[in-house]
């Protein structure tokens, strides 16, 4: 099939910004995404609606196929998202999440202490950003729902302790996507004095949106910052009408959970089972990705080895039987299980909708060569200077049209070694972490991320609800982060810039507490 080359054009972007455009605007993920998705098939097709019928069929089927196999992947993620709604329904009607609930009440005593939980469980699960996400998420829920904390506000904290803890974190799913990028770049412009590891923990410092990202959510919970829209559900929800709540959920809240006989424990355990068990399956599917290459095990070579979908379905799987164990040991009859595990899977589909069409516009956009049309702005007769903050703001760009921040990285982090490596080298590390930093910003604005979509889901949010109560934010932290970059172009000193950063940064939260305030 001739596909039209927009690589050099702006009508690349077309695609990308109407969907986006139409989320945000109508609140119709779906149909904004459909529209998206057929404009970019017309538009590579001259036209012809014949043409554009059958590349939308190949489009669409590539989401389920792979190479003439299924595409192991996309369908690991629905796999897991389908058998973490069963553990969810099952731990429901078991009075498991109200049980963990009561107990997390007598111990965290009000809403700041149900949001700083989040915050916390969310920096310590960062092996994967999905399963950050989805695993907090379903802990949380229920705390943070009895202190009338807003689903918006809950899926803020989801998103923004899943990609910017994972980007700083060498051992995680991204760490060795990251070093095996990086392992290239600096082989081929023959940097030494750096190991992957070693240049990937030189940079985490240099990770300015990462880094207060996280730190933003500290303060969020600490001074209960609510900015724009997040203020109006945040009021909501203390009225008792949370209106970035899922409908499902509502009609779910009228039916009283039975907590006689359940205990905390009931959830505790199952969860735990679920996280040991998913970082187990993940060292266990790197180290036979090691043995299979005849390479000696390590850690660090496991995790960059692992099959990681594999590893949730499985760790899922395992997490379900022990949840079906402590829920049949509450003497619940066979047919209200299966009928939860029915219920639990369905909730799942809205979630499993949005990330099908997601990732049917993420091949049309990468057909429309949007990337390679952000990327080649990033070359020109720029002093190499302001390579840090462009490369941030250009990475940012991309991500969010194309709601991914890996194929980001992919593109953007060679684009970044050729630029340091032919006239700044330097400012070669400062380069690739800006990469890292817009990339995660971009990503984690896009309304159209898998992360983000997950996030929304792990919470039971509103979708458009938690996108737009994100953003401001998200891009308050990328305004403090360009400064950083700024910086550190222009003096090279990562100490000096991150110093400079933190007292933008402590401006910003003294703004936002005057926000607040009134």
């Amino acid at each position: 099939m001739n596909l039209i080359d927009f690589s050099s054009s702006f009508i690349s972007l077309l695609p990308a910004i109407i969907a986006l455009s139409l989320a945000i605007l109508t609140r119709k993920v779906l149909l904004s995404l459909g529209v998206g998705i057929v404009l970019g098939g017309l538009l590579l097709n001259s036209m012809q609606l014949t043409n554009t019928a059958s590349y939308l069929i190949t489009a669409i089927s590539g989401v389920f196929i792979e190479d003439g196999g299924l595409n192991s992947w996309n369908m690991s993620i629905i796999a897991f998202l389908i058998l973490l709604g069963m553990i969810t329904a099952l731990l429901s009607i078991s009075g498991a999440s109200m049980a963990f609930a009561h107990w997390a009440m007598t111990r965290i005593k009000n809403r700041r202490g149900a949001t700083l939980l989040t915050a916390l469980l969310g920096v310590f699960i960062f092996i994967d950003d999905y399963f950050n996400s989805l695993a907090v998420g379903t802990v949380s829920r229920p705390i943070t729902d009895r202190y009338q904390v807003s689903r918006a506000k809950l899926a803020y904290l989801l998103d923004s302790t899943a990609a910017p803890m994972c980007v700083l974190m060498p051992i995680s799913s991204w760490g060795a996507y990251i070093m095996a990028l990086m392992s290239g770049i600096l082989v081929t412009h023959g940097i030494t004095q750096y190991t992957p590891l070693a240049a990937y923990v030189a940079i985490i410092p240099m990770n300015f949106y990462a880094v207060f990202a996280l730190l933003m959510v500290f303060a969020v919970v600490y001074f209960d910052l609510n900015l724009g829209l997040m203020a109006k559900h945040e009021h909501q929800a203390r009225e008792g009408n949370d209106l970035g709540k899922l409908a499902d959920d509502l009609i779910e809240e009228a039916k009283a959970d039975d907590v006689t006989g359940a205990s905390a424990l009931d959830l505790i355990v199952p969860i735990s089972v679920l996280i040991i068990a998913t970082i187990g399956f993940m060292l266990f599917t790197g180290a036979q990705a090691l043995a299979l290459a005849d390479k000696p095990f390590s850690v660090f070579a496991a995790v960059e080895n692992t099959n990681v979908g594999l590893s949730l379905v499985y760790g899922a799987l395992i997490g379900l039987l022990v949840t079906l164990f402590i829920v049949a040991k509450r003497g619940i009859g066979a047919i209200n299980i299966a009928g939860a595990m029915y219920t639990g899977a369905k909730s799942m589909v809205g979630a499993i909708l949005i990330l099908l069409f997601a990732w049917t516009i993420g091949t049309v956009i990468g057909d429309m060569k949007t990337g390679n049309f952000l990327s080649t702005l990033a070359q020109g007769n720029i002093d190499s200077v302001w390579f840090p903050v462009l490369l941030f703001i250009l990475s940012g760009f991309m991500a969010f049209a194309t709601g991914t921040s890996w194929g980001t990285f992919g593109i953007m982090l060679p684009i970044a070694g050729d630029m340091a490596g032919a006239s700044a080298l330097h400012l070669m590390l400062p380069m690739l972490s800006a990469v890292l930093a817009g990339s995660v910003f971009g990503d984690h604005c896009s309304p159209i991320s898998d992360t983000t979509i997950l996030s929304s889901t792990g919470a039971r949010c509103n979708h458009i609800d938690h996108v737009t109560t994100q953003l401001p934010y998200a891009t308050s932290i990328a305004a403090v982060s360009a400064i950083g970059f700024i910086v550190i172009g222009f003096t090279g000193s990562t100490l000096l810039a991150f110093a400079i950063t933190s007292l933008f940064f402590i401006g910003l939260i003294t703004l936002f507490k005057m926000i607040s305030a009134n």
